[in-house]
């Protein structure tokens, strides 16, 4: 069974590229490791020794796919990598990433971070039309419309494919001799670029890909800038070239990223997570202050936000929760109800800090209610006198269609009950949420990029989505 704690946004998938290393493998391998956080079902690698594409995929995390002896079989100078979460298609084998295909104008491999509001109604068509597909992710309808462009160039072909596409994706992509990366016309995902400097003159330096800067400093990796919405890479012995294979539009980079998913080590959409996450908790401080003791964050995803809402109040930050961080994807439970064994196991109270005070508790979120009931609950067996909940970001009204992995709208609280019968469901003594005007603010909303906030919203950027025909790409429980 699911954790009790998986009453959360999924994080959805962290892509890598490597060009020009001599341990392309390793470096690809330690990539994904720094984006773990991004997907945890499966991951994969392909290379290439500068003639022929060799791949390593599996279930699991990295350390456990990636052996010594898996790396040395997938030896090469050019990489990709991907770390996945499934949001589109179901969790196998058969869904790992990066997909290969060989065609007339050459193999390729790909690795995609996003989801396609339109893949359904490309895969009928092609299907209609001959194609057979090998798995049930939207990532392949790319490879399929790669194949059959009439374009006479890969480059030219892959950017015919982009222009068909809707919907969020970045991109890194792997022939016999280049390395090319790709961002949706609104930027929805991020992707970012840099360099592993030469250890020689004669050296060339190493270009990198990756969804996260966090990816770079494990790397030793120089970052550069972001790949630009719209924009395709093309990474081959010529050097760098880029290209527009769409017009601009307007940018609706996921907010969420900041507030959720992202490492507070990276810089993503221009701007330092961590900042971001201090400074929603210190605005929601302003918003929503609280009569209280102490500020305890649920951790990890809140703590940055409890640090700024601490800083900004005045009020003690504690930590009165602690995390295990070695908790697998499923546990064995004991057949006794109603004891909240899921949270239990990944957060325990610490009865010195909670007893007898009146407690901030901040989170991210609350998604179906749930986890959040068991964790009030938990701080007030605790001897918690109070507990005030707040939120550092609006009530989630709506689910994600742009690759990340919520549940349908019916089954999101905050779309079907009001703060205070939240508040009353999960049993605090009062909760707030950070206005969206408030969260756009302190994560830079037209300053260092404009967001897409469809979650809270209902108003997305794209067309062809409709909540009531078109389900959340979901695969779990």
């Amino acid at each position: 069974m699911m954790p009790s704690g998986s009453d959360k946004f999924k994080d959805e998938c962290g892509v890598v590229a490597i060009y020009a290393h001599p341990e392309a493998e390793k470096l690809a391998y330690l990539g994904l490791h720094a984006l773990q956080h991004r997907g945890q079902e499966s991951a994969g690698i392909v290379t290439s020794d500068g003639t022929c594409l060799q791949v390593h995929r599996g279930m699991g995390l990295v350390a456990d796919i990636f052996t010594e002896e898996a790396l040395a079989k997938i030896r090469g100078t050019l990489a990709i990598g991907h770390t996945r979460y499934s949001t589109t298609g179901d969790s196998a084998l058969l869904n790992a990433q990066p997909i290969m295909a060989r065609c007339h104008k050459g193999n390729i491999a790909l690795a995609h971070n996003g989801n396609l509001v339109n893949a359904h109604e490309i895969r009928t068509r092609l299907e209609n039309q001959g194609s057979i597909f090998q798995t049930t992710s939207d990532t392949e309808v790319i490879v399929h419309l790669i194949a059959q462009s009439r374009e006479h160039t890969l480059p030219d072909a892959i950017a015919d494919a982009l222009r068909r596409i809707e919907g969020a994706f970045s991109l890194v992509m792997i022939t016999p001799d280049r390395i090319m990366a790709a961002r949706d016309a609104r930027g929805f995902r991020p992707l970012v670029m840099g360099r592993v400097p030469a250890e020689t003159v004669e050296a060339h330096d190493t270009v990198v890909f990756a969804s996260e800067t966090c990816a770079f400093d494990l790397l030793g990796a120089v970052y550069e800038r972001e790949v630009k919405p719209g924009e395709l890479v093309v990474v081959g012995r010529e050097g760098v070239h880029s290209r527009f294979y769409a017009p601009a539009q307007p940018q609706s980079s996921c907010i969420f990223e900041h507030v959720y998913f992202s490492r507070p080590d990276s810089i993503v959409f221009g701007q330092q997570v961590e900042v971001s996450r201090e400074a929603l908790g210190r605005q929601l401080a302003r918003e929503a202050p609280a009569v209280a003791d102490i500020v305890v964050p649920v951790p990890d995803s809140g703590v940055s936000a409890a640090m700024g809402y601490a800083h900004e109040s005045g009020i003690p930050f504690r930590f009165g929760l602690i995390r295990n961080h070695y908790v697998g994807r499923t546990f064995i439970e004991p057949e006794q109800h109603g004891r909240d064994f899921g949270v239990k196991l990944k957060l325990n109270p610490v009865r010195s800090v909670l007893a007898g005070k009146r407690v901030v508790l901040i989170d991210d979120s609350i998604v179906r209610g749930t986890t959040s009931r068991k964790i009030v609950r938990m701080v007030r067996s605790a001897g918690a006198s109070e507990v005030h909940m707040r939120i550092s970001c609006p009530p989630t009204i709506s689910p994600c269609f742009y690759g990340v992995d919520t549940p349908s709208k019916r089954q999101l609280i905050a779309a079907n009950k009001s703060i205070e019968e939240i508040r009353d469901y999960i049993g605090a003594d009062s909760l707030a949420y950070l206005s969206l005007e408030g969260m756009k603010k302190a994560c830079g909303d037209g300053v260092t990029a404009q967001y897409c906030t469809a979650c809270y919203t209902g108003q997305y950027p794209t067309s062809g989505v409709d909540i009531e025909e078109i389900q959340p790409a979901t695969t779990q429980p």
